[in-house]
């Protein structure tokens, strides 16, 4: 009797397994942590084994944990790190060189390079994206131009390249499938979003045999089946999406222009936009959401640099707080900012500024400034940077959004979403289950296994864990959307 449907969230600090009901319920979880590396300042690698062999222990152990057999299993969904790049050989499996992550700076150069060179146009037209050493196309480069040998082995077919989702469903199925979904494949800077095939004007740029690359699938697909030598059973792989993306389909949000946005370290939101992309030259990205049912859909996607890391700021730098927990406390201890504002640009801005030279900056300090002050200021500034982006949103979609679903650890600080609501001028809704991007896969793949028989049959799982409603009037949002705007003027360029 098939009861549960397991999800891989592939992260870029641990492996984790959650096992699901048809209910959406959370029956099961095991995360593993592995460890970061660190080559060069600006730097990062991971080893592609360690991923493995956590996941595949993640999975087994959140299995273990309820008695549970692999008869019980639905299927598999994989949700991932995006960017991350891993390059493997064919036969053997055995990766010929560390992954290297989508943090990982160390193709800025040749990025730069590509954008002197006036490709810069060409690849956002083709890709929706941002010539950056942030996604995946530079970074294959460097490692066929740097690890010996490895240009020629690929030339002669025997090297394969992926995603982390391409590098896990290649394990999990003994080496059977090279595959990866639209989702991933369009963060690769190699996959043209308007023809839905890889660019080979793309791959010409970066100098990347086409016969590395997997096979591009939809995001509900039976990709493959696990090998029974690695589980004693064959379970199919139902649905893969980079985790933004997988965010976006757990919180439901199928239709067009509706968004969510993740609370994490930065924060991240994502508008569905409909079956057709919308390249724009505002610093949105746009991308592909995921393929369903014979049909793509796009979003766009906004990222602010610094979300939770402002908290984790006040409380290792600042040392104002002493958990991040205690900053609604402590914010709540003032009826608002005192006319403070604090822009936390400790990486410069992303958008709508994209302005790197950008730096932090608290102005509207009085002798009667107090550190409530400044803490509830630094909560407020998430919703300001969040209002920025949609509002880029909305005027490159020409849609009005109407609410916002959030997850990511932020959103269970209830003053953070309240002011969000007020800045906005819409309801804020915070599902029961705030893993949201397990959750998406988890559906994508129960969609493709027969769990589910429409995206309907999904939406009847969602929950509103809390409704918060906006409290001020119009007036009160422009002055204060002001007063963050002049703000922010003055934070920009500091070289």
């Amino acid at each position: 009797m098939k009861k549960y449907i397991m999800a891989l969230d592939q992260g870029t600090t641990s492996s984790r397994c959650i096992i699901f009901d048809k209910g959406g319920n959370i029956i099961s979880v095991v995360q593993r942590e592995f460890p970061q590396i660190f080559p060069r300042e600006g730097w990062v690698e991971h080893d592609p084994m360690i991923i493995w062999s956590t996941q595949i222990a993640a999975c087994t152990e959140a299995l273990l944990k309820i008695g549970g057999s692999w008869d019980e299993i639905y299927g598999i969904g994989i949700t991932n790190q995006r960017e991350t790049v891993v390059v493997w050989d064919r036969e053997s499996g055995v990766p010929i060189y560390n992954a290297i992550v989508w943090q990982c700076r160390r193709t800025a150069d040749r990025c730069q390079e590509l954008s002197e060179m006036g490709l810069a146009k060409t690849i956002k037209q083709k890709t929706g994206l941002l010539l950056d050493p942030y996604f995946s196309a530079s970074k294959a480069e460097w490692i066929l131009n740097n690890v010996e040998g490895a240009r020629e082995r690929a030339e002669r077919g025997e090297l394969c390249f992926g995603t982390i989702d391409t590098w896990l469903i290649y394990n999990l199925t003994g080496g059977k499938v090279h595959a990866t979904d639209y989702s991933n494949a369009s963060r690769t800077m190699l996959f043209n979003i308007n023809t839905l095939e890889w660019d080979d004007e793309l791959l010409g740029i970066f100098n990347i045999p086409k016969s590395m690359l997997p096979e591009v699938l939809p995001s509900s697909h039976i990709f493959g089946y696990t090998d029974k030598g690695l589980l004693g059973a064959e379970i199919a792989i139902g649905g893969v999406a980079g985790d933004q993306q997988a965010a976006l389909f757990g919180q439901c949000c199928y239709n067009e222009g509706e968004l969510k946005n993740t609370y994490g370290t930065g924060a991240f939101l994502l508008m569905n936009i409909g079956d057709k992309p919308k390249i724009n030259d505002s610093g949105l990205i746009t991308t592909i959401a995921w393929g369903l049912d014979g049909k793509v859909t796009y979003a766009f996607e906004g990222s602010v640099f610094v979300c939770g890391a402002a908290i984790q700021w006040l409380r290792d730098g600042m040392r104002v707080i002493e958990s991040a927990a205690d900053s609604e406390y402590y914010a709540s201890k003032v009826k608002d900012s005192g006319g403070v504002i604090v822009v936390p640009a400790f990486q410069g801005l992303g958008a709508p500024y994209w302005d790197p030279y950008a730096r932090g900056m608290i102005i509207g300090l009085t002798r009667a400034t107090s550190k409530y002050h400044i803490i509830r200021a630094t909560i407020e500034s998430m919703a300001y940077q969040t209002a920025d982006v949609i509002d880029l949103m909305e005027k490159n979609a020409s849609i009005k959004v109407s609410e916002l679903a959030v997850d990511g650890g932020a959103s269970a600080n209830n003053l953070l979403l309240s002011f969000q609501a007020d800045i906005l001028g819409i309801p804020i809704l915070r599902p029961e289950c705030i893993e949201t991007t397990a959750l998406g896969a988890a559906y994508l793949a129960g969609l493709a296994t027969g769990a589910y028989s429409s995206l309907d049959e999904v939406k009847k799982n969602r929950s509103i864990e809390k409704k918060v409603l906006p409290e001020r009037d119009t007036e009160w949002r422009n002055e204060k959307l002001t007063l963050w705007r002049r703000a922010v003027e003055r934070c920009l360029n500091w070289k």
